[in-house]
């Protein structure tokens, strides 16, 4: 069996880093993580080739070679998914399609052959059994959470590692939390599963052998969601990275609960993390508890993102706002919460509801939800009927984002990061970080409109805060991707996040 696997391309959207790539030569900034796990899944005697769209183009000459074609993707992607799909049907090709975006909504994607839904571990077998028999459904779920201690490593040879920015591997799935509007759940269940110490180190090992050196990012929606397994992970992870000279360093995502607990943040510090993304939300105590956000109720956050950045761990932040408890207070109380805690990585959204999840379910009982997500975080869309009046929902966002990125805001908040940070991680410096720091001179420090905070940054941070220095110029950098995002939200239409739901009425 010729297989072929396709990731769609990714849109410019926040978490793209696409304005940054040129600084790094680079193509894309993770790989397609799914569908390396799913390509060691398949029959080793099956030829495999994986295109990722956001590297190279889907090519004709790659379709014509193949017998089948998988295709995985998220919500995001979907606009991407529905042209691979047309372009393969075109060529008589069979295709298979899963992962989020297929699992959430099947019935959007017409053309596919065979969804093998859920999580692969279960559903996949199942399907490449009937393949084998010659009867394969068109239909593959489940609802059972399968152990991951079977879980392969991921197929690397199928990728060119100089195309991408940080490598991605996955320890656990699930988080304890249920946040109203977070698909987690729906996707990975409340227990978090975990790979076992062993099986762990086998994985980044085998990373390590296959040549990377430099960013990881451990996927799990919440890396600490099983803390007494991640603590007796980590000191096997800090054991290696000292035997090895620390190959990597690594980011992930957690909870803030993170940071009432010294000694796993001293862990994480050790074992080489640097950078961590906490979904913070909003200042707003009513909204926290709206949402279901109970762990976040009760935290001092000045307080807590200062000791996760005095212990090398930088946050970068999830925001929203338009949930029904917020006022129109809430876009100046986000501007002044952000700033004063210093997380410069912001990421804000205006609240979606995701398809499966608490929230869309809610809504949709009370006849509120008008359309489709679109899978951005930042594109100012809205699918549901807010309780604030819609127009100053949707000027009041365009605002704060364009606020917190304006030159003179996005370096006050990385002032106030500096002053707390001590920067632990070990690593060296490569050409490539040479090479973004000297297109930054000109690009930013000459062409931008933040040239002067640019040059007060690295000045200061060269004469104050030395080791620091790597990391005020990636966020001056990463500045110029956040800024250009914000521009393109606030040129988009004032319009519903999707076309409507059918059978759905609603009053405007």
């Amino acid at each position: 069996m010729k297989t072929l696997l396709v990731y769609p391309v990714y849109p410019d959207t926040f978490w793209s880093f696409k304005h940054i790539l040129p600084f790094i030569s680079r193509k894309a900034a993770f790989p397609p993580l799914g569908l390396l796990t799913v390509a060691a899944m398949l029959p080793a005697q099956w030829d495999k080739r994986l295109v990722d769209a956001n590297v190279a183009p889907l090519r004709d000459e790659d379709l014509a070679w193949s017998d089948m074609v998988f295709i995985s993707a998220m919500v995001v992607q979907e606009a991407g998914a529905k042209d691979v799909i047309a372009r393969a049907k075109a060529m008589g090709k069979r295709i298979v399609a899963g992962g989020p975006a297929f699992t959430a909504q099947p019935e959007r994607f017409q053309g596919v052959d065979h969804f093998v839904l859920n999580e692969a571990e279960t559903t996949l077998p199942l399907f490449l059994e009937d393949l084998r028999r010659g009867a394969p459904k068109p239909l593959y779920t489940t609802s059972e959470r399968p152990d991951i201690a079977c879980t392969p490593i991921p197929q690397w040879d199928l990728i060119n590692f100089r195309d991408y920015v940080t490598m991605s591997v996955q320890y656990s799935r699930g988080c304890p939390f249920d946040c109203e509007f977070c698909d987690i759940v729906v996707l990975n269940g409340r227990r978090p599963r975990v790979k076992s110490p062993d099986q762990m180190l086998h994985e980044i090992e085998s990373l390590h052998d296959a040549g990377w050196r430099g960013p990881v990012f451990i996927v799990d929606d919440n890396f600490i969601g099983n803390i007494a397994s991640v603590k007796q992970f980590l000191p096997r992870l800090i054991d290696w990275q000292t035997r090895h000279g620390y190959p990597f360093k690594f980011m992930t995502e957690a909870s803030i609960n993170l940071a009432r607990d010294g000694e796993l943040v001293g862990m994480m510090s050790k074992a080489n993390f640097h950078k961590v993304f906490i979904g913070i939300e909003t200042p707003s105590t009513d909204s926290l508890k709206e949402c279901g956000k109970k762990q976040n109720v009760a935290i001092d956050f000045p307080q807590a993102i200062k000791i996760l950045h005095q212990n090398g761990l930088q946050v970068m932040g999830g925001f929203i706002v338009g949930f029904d408890s917020d006022t129109e207070g809430i876009f100046e109380q986000q501007i002044r919460f952000i700033q004063k805690i210093g997380v410069v990585t912001a990421m804000v959204g205006i609240l979606t509801a995701m398809p499966k999840t608490r929230l869309w379910s809610r809504l949709k009982a009370e006849n509120r939800l008008l359309g489709n997500a679109t899978g951005e975080n930042t594109d100012a869309s809205l699918n549901f009927i807010p309780i604030m009046r819609r127009e100053t929902l949707i000027n009041g966002y365009k605002n704060l984002l364009s606020t917190l990125y304006a030159p003179e805001y996005y370096y006050d908040r990385i002032n106030t990061f500096l002053k707390n940070y001590n920067p632990t991680a070990r690593g060296k410096l490569v050409w490539s970080d040479l090479r973004a720091f000297l297109k930054s001179l000109w690009r930013i420090g000459i062409l931008s409109r933040a040239r002067f905070g640019y040059w007060k940054l690295i000045i200061k941070t060269a004469l104050t805060k030395r080791k620091a220095l790597p990391v005020a110029v990636e966020l001056a950098i990463l500045g110029r991707h956040f800024q250009l995002v914000a521009k393109r939200a606030l040129q988009a239409k004032d319009g519903w996040a999707d076309e409507p739901l059918e059978n759905t009425s609603h009053p405007l």
